[in-house]
């Protein structure tokens, strides 16, 4: 049975000298800077909770009209369009997956219409801050450096990383990433940052998740180092490639970014989250967009948990 997240847009390759060029120029920088952040050295609680609101504004109380939106009523939000199950176009033209349907409900708890437009994620979040958009809606990892440039929402999901590679591959998991092997990223990302800082290699950073997966298939990079979800919605049988290993990562959990000035927005999508945490429809959408997180412990690994930390999962 064809579940939502099989349902997405085919988009044709584009060449790789695009993803060369982009990663001199562009929205974002091309090679990540700062203290190295080890996306899978396992969640540190004390470090997610210090960024986790006690709880949140009633939604009664929330004034739409001080939300400072570049249209008032509607929410304008950035996102992806080639990024399967979380945030794509599906064949009838409609931003859908996972983080754009949980946000499509957020903003009826808040009386809200959401419109989406496609950007790259490299100029999303500067894109935020300069007020291009209200809020960014993209699995974004809500980093240190992250929040020097926007603000987050409280958290409403967690990611595994994963590495790609094509079936006979001699590269069977994140130790196999060593000098000498071509890894591709998209340019900005989390899996940016770990292989440059962390694993101190150099990266083949490609502008789209197509792109990057394109170049796995026809070896021109021999690894992808992915986020787990995109992973699984970009390999299909019979591509022959493969998810080598995927990797828990729960060290920065994944929120909508809001420019970091505009608490009030902040807190009403904060407020909007809990709303649809409380009713159950956040454990409806992550049962129905990850088929392989059908139970509560496994939507909520290693202590992390949705929301403000006053809001509780409804017992299913």
């Amino acid at each position: 049975m064809k579940t939502k997240a099989m349902k997405w847009l085919t988009t044709v390759p584009v060449a790789i000298a695009v993803a060369v060029s982009l990663a001199a120029c562009g929205g974002g920088s091309a090679q990540p800077s700062g203290s190295p952040t080890d996306a899978l050295a396992g969640s540190d609680q004390t470090s997610l909770d210090k960024y986790t609101t006690a709880d949140v504004t009633p939604l009664d109380t929330i004034d739409k009209t001080k939300l400072g939106l570049i249209t008032e009523g509607t929410l304008r939000v950035g996102t992806l369009s080639d990024a399967p199950p979380n945030i794509f176009i599906d064949p009838s033209g409609k931003f859908t997956g996972y983080d754009n349907e949980l946000m499509r409900a957020i903003g009826d708890k808040l009386g809200l219409k959401v419109e989406f437009a496609s950007t790259d994620f490299s100029a999303l979040l500067s894109q935020v801050n300069n007020k291009q958009f209200d809020a960014g809606s993209s699995s974004i990892s809500t980093t240190d450096k992250r929040r020097e440039t926007v603000g987050f929402t409280n958290g409403y999901d967690f990611g595994y990383m994963a590495v790609v590679t094509k079936d006979n591959a001699q590269i069977k998991s994140f130790d196999d990433l060593k000098a000498g092997v071509r890894v591709g990223v998209v340019q900005g990302t989390v899996q940016d940052d770990y292989v440059t800082n962390t694993l101190k290699l150099e990266p083949v950073r490609f502008p789209d998740y197509n792109t990057v997966y394109a170049s796995v298939k026809n070896g021109q990079v021999d690894a992808w180092v992915a986020p787990s979800q995109q992973a699984t919605g970009q390999v299909k049988e019979g591509d022959k490639t493969k998810i080598a290993e995927k990797v828990v990562n729960t060290q920065n959990f994944t929120a909508y970014a809001v420019n970091k000035d505009n608490k009030a927005l902040i807190e009403a999508l904060n407020a909007g989250l809990d709303a649809v945490i409380a009713d159950g429809t956040w454990t409806k959408l992550t049962s129905e967009w990850y088929t392989d997180r059908p139970t509560v412990a496994e939507q909520t690994p290693q202590g992390w948990k949705p929301g403000s930390k006053a809001v509780q999962i409804p017992a299913k």
